[in-house]
């Protein structure tokens, strides 16, 4: 059985820190470095919902792609949300690892999570990382289909294979346009559309496209758009975060019992859709 310290440094060599952005919140939050390490769940989101189902499993370590403390705090006092889950980790046990930007500039990463659960084929990063000799580290990933799809085929995938949110799949263009390329990212994508229209891509699949960016992009040029909820363009890093370290406790003989949440942590709870009148109005 490994101790924690070995689990992590683990993890490091798979997300480095220094992929962070500068602004990032990325490591280990709380736990106790020779405590041993027999279980751990892979989750998106450090909220109170995620730490309850780290407790119920008996797991030694929650490592989450988003940062309990992004801009730091003066108090992990149980009377604040995040205290609470601070002092329940703690309480039972439980270490936190968090590999957020590093984990989105890893080489695989995020965004080869998500391009890999709608079967596309990862060509090179979006914005590769200048650091990278390889030039396979980066934000994003710019991916091709095995044949050409409409943006509605493409779009009917995304919902099918994404996990379900009350959001589901926007989508912006002509429905029976043909997709050949796409750039995915991770979470949000709005700031990345200077990179994408330089790529080239018919379409670009992210999360939490704003209005005028979104209707900036569109009338720039005809490329598509699929807006996901963040949690479910993230999600899949999960599954592919665990596999990863099956892998490494394999190699090491380590036992590990490795876990993915299924708890649907996107904010969002329910969709209303609007219904146009007989001219397309609103009514």
């Amino acid at each position: 059985m490994p101790r924690l310290s070995e689990v992590i440094a683990a993890l490091d060599a798979l997300w480095p820190a220094d992929l962070a952005e500068s602004w990032d919140a990325v490591g280990t939050v709380c736990g106790d470095p020779d405590a041993d390490v027999s279980r751990v769940l892979f989750a998106v989101d450090p909220v109170q919902e995620i730490a309850d189902e780290a407790v119920r499993l008996g797991a030694q370590l929650l490592v989450t792609h988003h940062p309990l403390y992004l801009r730091g705090t003066t108090t992990v006092a149980a009377s604040t949300f995040k205290g609470r889950v601070v002092h329940d980790l703690i309480k039972n046990d439980i270490a936190l690892h968090v590999a957020h930007t590093n984990a989105d500039r890893a080489d695989p990463g995020v965004s080869d999570a998500l391009a890999g659960a709608l079967d596309l084929r990862v060509v090179r990063p979006l914005v590769p990382d200048p650091a990278d000799p390889h030039g396979r580290r980066g934000l994003g990933r710019i991916c091709e289909l095995d044949h050409p799809l409409t943006l509605a085929e493409l779009a009917e995938r995304a919902a099918k294979r994404l996990p379900a949110t009350a959001q589901g799949i926007r989508v912006a263009g002509d429905p029976a346009a043909t997709i050949r390329t796409v750039a995915v990212s991770g979470g949000s994508g709005d700031s990345l559309f200077d990179d994408v229209r330089a790529a080239g891509v018919d379409a670009f699949l992210t999360a939490d496209l704003r209005h005028h960016p979104a209707s900036e992009a569109r009338e720039r040029t005809p490329l598509a758009l699929l807006d996901a909820a963040h949690w479910a363009t993230e999600w899949p890093w999960c599954e592919l975060a665990a596999a990863q370290l099956d892998e490494i406790s394999d190699r090491n003989g380590w036992g590990l019992r490795v876990h993915v949440s299924r708890t649907v942590t996107d904010p969002w709870t329910a969709h209303a859709a609007s219904t146009p009148d007989s001219t397309g109005a609103p009514n």
